[in-house]
């Protein structure tokens, strides 16, 4: 039979845990989703249990045609990421919010509701963003499901409940309101795309999305460590896990772009140099 002190571990993570929520802002209490973690992780293992069963109910079945579902929620999801957009940038220009350093205050103005309202919707669209996932599963697009798609979906749900439940104002506001802008733009290409392959000649622009969003990352890193540097009032802990989780987005964003874009540009260059050598060696021959 285990002794007193064997749970010790236990009570501590618990009682720190029980402490932390006496920090937790009180703005957002009994909102969705946000008083207990269980329902974002119980999301989260849902999500990952899909991710594994999924293709493999998928594999003798043929792919669905989502088309007519698609250009609708690729519509919707662009409308509340530009409605999330908008809320953040109007309630932080009415507080004159810094965009380098800005401390979490917990007032209840109606500026500062309407940014806690906005990253709640913020941290609510990325519970919807797994659908992104569901689609590629029933459409067969295995390759679309890689380790960057499913640890991007999955911990940027879980980061930003911690998000909606302690921090929602201040300096939080800013990657939540630039992302959700580079979002408006993704779910607006992938609902042109949807229309169909005559679409593909306006749809040039893909990979300067994932430029957008590694300088979005570096720039939130930045911050992090600039945040640190001068004292930012926001939680240590948090300017740690920001910069952690924003090298672990620019190495996989940068690794995909590399192998998207640079990766085929260098073997076209390549086999464009080879075929001019052998024009030349042919000339030289004749």
């Amino acid at each position: 039979m285990p002794n007193d002190t064997d749970s010790i571990p236990f009570y501590d993570v618990f009682g720190y845990y029980e402490w932390t929520l006496t920090l937790a802002d009180p703005r957002t209490k009994g909102w969705l989703l946000v008083d207990s973690p269980v329902p974002t992780l119980l999301c989260v293992c849902g999500y990952l249990l899909v991710v594994w069963a999924g293709p493999k109910m998928m594999r003798d079945r043929k792919p669905f045609d989502l088309n007519p579902v698609l250009i609708p929620y690729n519509l919707v999801m662009a409308l509340l990421n530009l409605y999330i957009c908008v809320q953040l940038f109007i309630g932080s220009t009415q507080l004159g919010y810094s965009y380098i350093c800005e401390p979490c205050k917990q007032s209840f103005s109606s500026p500062e509701m309407r940014i806690v309202g906005a990253v709640w919707w913020y941290y609510f669209s990325k519970v919807l963003e797994f659908t992104d996932t569901f689609f590629f599963i029933l459409r067969k697009k295995d390759n679309q499901l890689t380790f960057l798609h499913v640890y991007h979906h999955s911990t940027m749900f879980s980061f930003w409940w911690i998000g909606v439940k302690w921090v929602p104002s201040g300096s939080t506001f800013l990657p939540a309101m630039v992302n959700s802008f580079i979002h408006v733009l993704m779910y607006t290409y992938y609902g042109l795309s949807a229309l169909g392959p005559h679409m593909n000649k306006y749809l040039w622009w893909k990979k300067y999305l994932t430029i957008l969003q590694l300088i979005q990352f570096t720039c939130a890193l930045l911050l992090g460590i600039n945040g640190i540097l001068v004292g930012c009032e926001f939680p240590l802990w948090m300017h740690y896990t920001l910069i952690g989780y924003m090298i672990s987005f620019i190495v996989l964003f940068g690794n995909f772009y590399a192998q998207a874009y640079l990766k085929g540009q260098t073997i076209k260059e390549f086999e464009i140099n080879a075929n001019c050598l052998d024009l030349r060696s042919k000339n030289k021959a004749e």
